[in-house]
């Protein structure tokens, strides 16, 4: 971290999420890639292993990775992938390893076995891919293969995860006939699913997406030199931490022009009170803490993974915040409103729980140990906390490698000091 201007300058890793989407977009592309500023974290590092075990030539010098593309599809041996913790990763791999004429055994570790993938399976096998269940249905481990003939039509519920229909669209092209997908029930983080539009578009994909309606048209990837963005989602901690404690930082390169829906956290905490601005450096955000810090009434469903940080900083506020439209992150890394609600109750914090998310009214805070929940999102969140109310332990911080391994070393002179 340095200082510019009197701000912070914050420096937050390439975005995970696009980088997942480019991995995987490399990995089919006829010629070769090569992915700058390529997300850090055990997620990422899962995916580019299994595509190694799939045959894929990757090599990673720092934030650079270079993808030999060409993933051999017509290969008869069966593998077994590992995505160990990661709920993007396994559902990728999941609708990619469909394309294999081999079997290809999807599993993870245990956390990741209670994650729900059903409405995943169910799609590929609607669309002729064949998906069995070494469990219970509907979650990993999970035995999958090639469609002996694919459909061109595919219908999905669209209001638990974004995951499943960009896994869907990122096979598509190698598709017969491409595919055309329709969403049913409330679109959540609609923005994820753009994103997969984008970062397809960017290897040369020909796609689609208007109302709930996806169309696919079936070609080839080709290979790109593509730059990730910063991760919006992780630029919501340093971002809340001058939210909470006052100050200024600016987030380097994030631009609200970018692909990630998450960017428009920054905007709730401008409706909170904070002072924003968008430069050639990247956005900016300040508050004087002694100007109020206001609850707000904010639906989440489009940004669901900045809804933790939120929780942290609505604690401070002068004014009740109610956060909404997000009952499906409850199928996320942890329960993300019952466990969240539950580990910021020990700290004193009035928080109720409802049908699609929480509502928290700020009181008295005292310190308190918080667990994680396997979690870095929630591990991130709570560790803002501590500037405030220094006697807060947050155990298992090592959860944080998920995404962003340096998390506690970049951030500690900012948040921490």
């Amino acid at each position: 971290m340095t200082t510019r201007g009197g701000s912070n300058l914050v420096s937050v890793p390439g975005s995970k999420s696009i980088a997942n989407r480019a991995l995987v977009c490399a990995a089919l592309a006829k010629s070769p890639s090569v992915i700058s500023n390529c997300a850090p974290g055990d997620d990422t590092d899962a995916l580019i292993a299994a595509l190694r075990l799939l045959g894929v030539e990757v090599e990673r010098d720092a934030n650079s990775v270079r993808v030999g593309g060409n993933l051999d599809l017509d290969s008869d041996v069966e593998l077994h992938l590992d995505a160990k913790l990661a709920g993007t990763t396994s559902r990728f791999l999941t609708a990619l390893s469909c394309l294999r004429a081999g079997v290809t055994i999807i599993d993870g570790q245990e956390p990741l076995r209670k994650r729900p993938m059903l409405d995943l399976h169910y799609a590929l096998r609607e669309l002729g891919a064949i998906v069995e269940p070494l469990g219970r249905d509907g979650c990993l481990p999970v035995r999958v293969s090639r469609a002996k003939s694919w459909r061109t039509k595919v219908s999905i519920r669209a209001n638990m995860s974004s995951q499943f229909t960009s896994a869907l669209m990122m096979i598509a092209p190698y598709l017969p006939s491409g595919l055309e997908i329709s969403l049913s029930e409330e679109v959540v983080s609609r923005g994820y699913i753009e994103m997969t539009v984008g970062v397809m578009r960017a290897f040369g994909a020909k796609t689609d997406f208007v109302g709930k309606e996806i169309w696919v048209s079936p070609g080839e990837y080709e290979g790109s030199k593509y730059l990730v963005e910063p991760d919006a989602s992780a630029a919501s901690y340093p971002l809340g931490a001058v939210a909470i404690s006052g100050g200024s930082v600016t987030i380097e390169h994030l631009s609200r022009n970018s692909l990630q829906g998450d960017v428009e956290f920054i905007d709730l905490l401008a409706r909170m009170g904070c002072e924003v601005v968008e430069n050639s450096t990247g956005l900016q955000i300040s508050r004087d803490k002694k100007a109020a810090l206001h609850g707000i009434d904010v639906d989440m469903s489009q940004i669901s993974d900045c809804v933790p940080t939120m929780a942290v900083v609505a604690m401070f506020a002068d004014s009740p915040t109610r956060i909404s439209g997000v009952g499906f992150i409850r199928g996320k890394e942890s329960d993300r409103i019952g466990d969240l609600a539950t580990e910021l109750r020990k700290l004193g914090a009035n928080i109720v729980e409802t049908a699609d998310g929480m509502l928290i009214t700020p009181t008295q805070l005292r310190g308190a140990t918080l667990e994680t929940h396997h979690d870095h999102r929630l591990a991130m969140a709570f560790a803002l906390i501590r500037r405030e109310l220094s006697d807060v332990v947050v155990l298992n911080p090592d959860v944080v490698a998920k995404s962003w391994p340096n998390y506690f070393e970049v951030m500690s002179a900012f948040y921490f000091s």
